[in-house]
């Protein structure tokens, strides 16, 4: 929509000096923006013993959990790459959460010698773990209540591969409790990117009342109840920003309505939030390369897919900035394209953008969760280097770009 716009932390004469020695496309976070994420989420749940745990999959670089570390995150982990990146960022102990699924015996190891917290996505695996390993003090079980309740990304949860049914979740806590486990968590992730407040205040009703009947069945009580991640941003100008407050008071009520006054010992709160606290705070900067007049007219740019892959994946929309050009110049409908050989190497589609010219450069908002992490090498494409814009409104570089040594590096000739 013509007129609005997204503002950016750092002045337009700030990034052209960047410009002026690196080369595009990169990434760049906010650190400024992402410690007042942090902050706030503290904040606002700060009538709860809680805590944060960084998804590391939304943006698995050490410089990055550094940060949320020391702004006092754990961090959730779901693969062996995800579990080192924790340890070698400083993070011990009850500080890791590892939620995987489908999951391979050495990651379980390696997630056990960190003592991390085991959340698991099929009690199938419980037996599986005892006769392989002892089983830690503190479990957790991934919830999945069925029913058609979900949103876009997460979609149907009878059709979503993760958690168990609530019978299944019952047997997996009885047999924990058989076997010894003395100290018990729930968890469930059913939404994503979620703009309604009304559908997180509900994901925490299900664990609530659902904690309550474990708990009247099996007479266990809960150290933590995880509500998961979720919380979505604002990728429209036009879209508003979730009053995280108004939430965490809905939640404050439930959880005096239906744990404490059915006599639960007050679980902590623990949530798993990526793309709340770097979603917004992540930039991918790149340049035109081409204007192509066809049946459209296409902008090419030097960024494609295997840098941005949410616009292919979901039909995702990411505004863009273009750089020293004011909103009322006259503008054109573009496709913004990359060179993939793949005709959905679109990281815009119909978009009204200030007329755009070789060499123009293009600032796409709100890729810092999701971004650089799910992007691949198809056509040999190499991955771009990250870069920081610290508090002391510096550019540190955090990962440096791949070269052709390294693509090539794990071939034998």
């Amino acid at each position: 929509m013509r007129g609005l716009k997204k503002e950016l932390p750092f002045s337009e004469k700030e990034l052209n000096n960047l410009l002026k020695s690196v080369q595009t496309p990169f990434y760049l976070y906010d650190e400024k923006g992402i410690r007042n994420r942090i902050k706030t989420l503290k904040d606002a749940f700060s009538w709860a013993d809680f805590k944060e745990f960084f998804a590391v999959k939304a943006t698995p670089n050490p410089n990055i959990l550094k940060i949320t570390k020391e702004e006092g995150c754990g961090v959730d982990c779901s693969s062996m790459a995800e579990l080192v990146a924790a340890e070698k960022s400083g993070f011990v102990n009850n500080e890791i959460l590892f939620t995987s699924n489908d999951t391979p015996l050495q990651e379980y190891e390696k997630a056990l010698s960190l003592n991390a917290i085991l959340n698991l996505d099929d009690v199938s695996h419980i037996d599986l773990l005892k006769e392989k390993y002892k089983l830690p003090d503190l479990v957790s079980i991934r919830y999945n209540p069925g029913g058609d309740f979900g949103n876009e990304i997460i979609g149907n949860l009878k059709e979503s591969k993760f958690g168990v049914p609530k019978k299944d979740l019952i047997n997996g806590f009885a047999r924990l409790k058989d076997y010894g486990v003395k100290r018990f968590g729930l968890h469930a992730m059913l939404i994503s990117n979620e703009l309604n407040p009304q559908n997180i205040i509900k994901v925490a009703q299900f664990l609530f009342e659902t904690a309550v009947e474990v708990n009247k069945k099996l007479v266990i009580d809960f150290e933590f109840i995880n509500l998961g991640g979720g919380f979505g941003i604002p990728y429209k100008p036009e879209e508003t920003e979730l009053d995280i407050y108004y939430i965490s008071r809905q939640i404050k009520k439930l959880y005096e309505n239906v744990l404490l006054e059915n006599g639960l010992k007050p679980p902590k709160i623990y949530m798993e939030h990526g793309r709340y606290i770097t979603g917004p705070n992540g930039y991918l900067i790149t340049k035109v390369l081409h204007i192509k007049e066809s049946y459209k007219k296409y902008a090419g740019i030097d960024a494609n897919s295997a840098n941005l892959l949410r616009p292919a994946m979901y039909k995702a929309y990411h505004h863009i900035t273009v750089l020293n050009k004011n909103s009322d110049e006259k503008t054109e409908l573009y496709d913004v394209v990359g060179s993939l050989c793949e005709n959905n190497d679109k990281l815009a589609t119909d978009r009204l953008l200030p007329e755009l010219k070789r060499g123009d450069v293009l600032v796409f908002h709100d890729v810092g969760a999701h971004g650089y992490s799910m992007g691949y090498n198809y056509n040999g494409k190499l991955r771009s280097a990250e870069y920081l814009f610290t508090k002391d409104r510096a550019f540190k570089m955090i990962r440096r770009a791949e070269t052709l040594d390294d693509y090539f590096a794990t071939f034998d000739f």
